[in-house]
């Protein structure tokens, strides 16, 4: 697993700013940008930051075959049956099952909290996980989050603490059941499913458990993304690129947070994320070269 998901509301316009002052253009001018956390404005639209991204794009022709295939996939098959499973399924269900998918990562968020040196959020974790581990039914209620425990649920993982430490993105790619990631986010989110298995053993190594909790754990995914991935597939005029913006403003924006140069969860990387008007900046993509003008033969006019 590589981040946490979920649903919007109705889609709000979206204003595109220039970048902050300081902002450092990466080598290379045809490198794509990358479009930050929206954040609500006094008279309610989500106003968003430009900033460039932080991962290239060199696989771009794969990339994009490997989305369209991906889409078709979805629009078929993936799409409808989380769509029935979400009509299909009481919501005190579902969200019965996504906080106990949601509780099982906790271990997971503590030991990187712990690999980060933040003791605090780690303790805290422990709290989470103890509280509705006991309480909260094995994890199907999160009862750590109400009154009077007031823990927030958190996401974490090894991907972002080798952000959080400097490591950088790397190449984007978008893989087949995958989906977008990162070579840094791809290696991450590979230790991170070791971590039980190998810390903890069965059932976490038995076949009988791992695939019922994967296929729940892509159902629970897919069905909160849904009005997130209509606005940003169904009418973009580049799908594969405002996926790609999307997907690396909130893996940036979390990596952010861990840094403590934005406070909250600006990105919403536990909780739904926000519907957003789709949109691809002009200069997410290098602009063509333009092609050499004849020179004129006509006389200049003098000052």
């Amino acid at each position: 697993m590589q981040s946490d998901t979920a649903v919007p509301p109705a889609v709000t316009p979206v204003q595109v700013s220039p970048a902050p002052p300081g902002a450092v253009p990466p080598p290379d001018a045809g490198s794509p940008v990358q479009v930050p956390p929206a954040e609500e404005a006094a008279h309610g639209d989500i106003v968003i930051t430009g900033r460039r991204e932080p991962a290239g794009d060199p696989l771009r022709a794969v990339n994009a075959e490997a989305f369209a295939v991906t889409q078709k996939v979805d629009d078929t098959v993936v799409g409808p049956v989380a769509r029935t499973y979400k009509k299909a399924l009481p919501s005190p269900i579902r969200k019965g099952i996504h906080n106990f998918l949601y509780n099982i990562r906790e271990p997971i968020v503590f030991l990187n909290f712990m690999l980060q040196l933040k003791p605090g959020k780690a303790a805290e974790t422990v709290g989470r996980f103890v509280i509705n581990t006991t309480v909260g039914a094995a994890g199907f209620v999160d009862m750590a989050k109400r009154k009077p425990f007031h823990l927030p649920r958190r996401s974490n993982g090894f991907a972002n603490t080798l952000g959080y430490y400097g490591v950088k993105n790397g190449p984007f790619l978008f893989l087949p059941l995958v989906g977008p990631t990162t070579v840094r986010d791809l290696l991450g989110g590979a230790v991170d499913r070791l971590v039980l298995p190998v810390g903890v053993g069965s059932p976490f190594t038995s076949v009988s458990y791992s695939v019922p909790a994967g296929v729940l754990g892509a159902l629970d995914h897919r069905s909160e993304f849904d009005q997130t991935l209509k606005d940003l597939h169904d009418n973009s005029p580049d799908p594969y690129a405002a996926t790609r913006a999307f997907y690396l403003n909130r893996r940036q924006a979390e990596i952010d947070q861990l840094r403590g140069r934005v406070k909250g969860d600006p990105a919403g990387m536990s909780g739904p994320p926000p519907s957003v008007n789709p949109f691809v900046p002009e200069d997410l993509e290098p602009k063509p070269t333009p092609a050499p003008q004849p020179e004129s033969s006509e006389p200049v006019a003098g000052n």
